[in-house]
């Protein structure tokens, strides 16, 4: 039986944090182990400088802090394909054949596409290449033909967009060339970490990130900065867990869920601390962190190895998207001087 064909990846605009662990890193690590998929993981150079067109050294920076998270959260290029996005280049061929099946309001409409613009405040000095990501998503999907591509729920119309896509070419050109792919969601509450700061999402720009790559000492900071109930001023007094962080990372991180139990029930009723249930959150998240940041310390030493990984992939890579691209253009009728 043919494994299922998985498109995923990351922007290169700075190193990973926990966030990225939890919502897609753990996920990709898991599925790839199954041994029923095939896994392609891009680092999505290309894309990052659609925002980031005159900042590239920060990109070029950043290419090999990512790999590096990624072998240290344990992706194995021995059983997933990881590719840089720029050195495919029928990915861009790609994505002109699809932008003349798509309309500059559908792109416009796009809710996620509007939030991103927004958040960016973009106003009205949109670069092309940003508003196109949709157009551009869906040829790093069909040129695998990806059938899972794992998201998150924000990003939903982005993967609809790119099933519009498909099923548009292949009703204009009469073939089945290009394949619909599905989404892969994460559980519900599992798919986006609140910041430290307790803001809705741990973000790189926004400073409120845990950082794989963070020592020891960095990460019991950080938890002790950790926003909880600004209420719970003395350790008698009842405190709240909905909303208070440190109880969303045990939730999240804490596979005791009894003692998580327990302790949520201690604070809320009054005589528990929150340097105590930082202390604890903090022994929790070293469990987890620990490990990875051991074998990123050993990637690092081995750095012209992981540029060696990501030739291979990306050259393994441009196998695959080539023959989609041909198949491509012979739906279109553009090869005109094949043999």
């Amino acid at each position: 039986m043919a494994k299922k064909v998985i498109l995923t990846g990351d922007r290169p605009t700075g190193k990973l944090h926990v966030g990225h662990y939890i919502g897609s890193l753990k996920n990709r690590v898991m599925l790839q182990n199954s041994g029923e998929y095939q896994p392609y993981i891009m680092i999505a150079d290309t894309q990052a400088l659609t925002d980031n067109a005159r900042d590239p050294e920060k990109i070029r920076n950043s290419l090999i802090q990512v790999a590096l998270d990624y072998l240290a959260v344990g992706i194995d290029p021995e059983k997933s394909t990881i590719f840089v996005q720029s050195q495919i280049s029928a990915l861009f061929e790609l994505t002109a054949y699809y932008m003349d099946l798509v309309t500059v309001s559908r792109l416009e409409r796009n809710p996620t596409v509007k939030a991103e613009i927004k958040q960016k405040n973009f106003n009205d000095s949109i670069p092309v290449g940003f508003l196109n990501y949709p157009v551009s998503q869906a040829a790093d999907i069909t040129a695998f033909k990806a059938t899972l591509v794992p998201v998150g729920d924000d990003q939903e119309p982005m993967l609809e967009q790119a099933r519009e896509i498909v099923r548009t070419f292949n009703r204009v050109y009469d073939c089945d060339v290009l394949v619909e792919p599905e989404g892969y969601f994460p559980e519900k509450g599992q798919g986006r970490l609140p910041g430290l700061d307790g803001n809705a999402k741990m973000s790189k720009s926004l400073g409120n990130a845990i950082y794989l790559s963070d020592d020891s000492e960095t990460v019991q900071k950080k938890v002790m900065s950790m926003y909880t109930d600004p209420n719970h001023i003395h350790v008698e007094d009842p405190g709240k867990v909905e909303g208070n962080t440190v109880f969303t990372y045990l939730d999240i991180f804490d596979p005791d869920k009894n003692k998580v139990a327990q302790l949520k029930e201690d604070y809320q009723k009054g005589g528990l601390g929150d340097v105590k249930i930082k202390r604890y959150l903090n022994e929790v998240l070293e469990n987890e962190l620990a490990p990875i940041r051991q074998r990123r310390a050993e990637y690092e030493q081995k750095q012209d190895e992981v540029y060696e990984m990501l030739i291979e992939g990306s050259e393994k890579a441009n196998q695959v998207a080539n023959q989609t691209l041909s198949e491509v253009r012979d739906a279109i009728g553009l090869n005109y001087f094949k043999r």
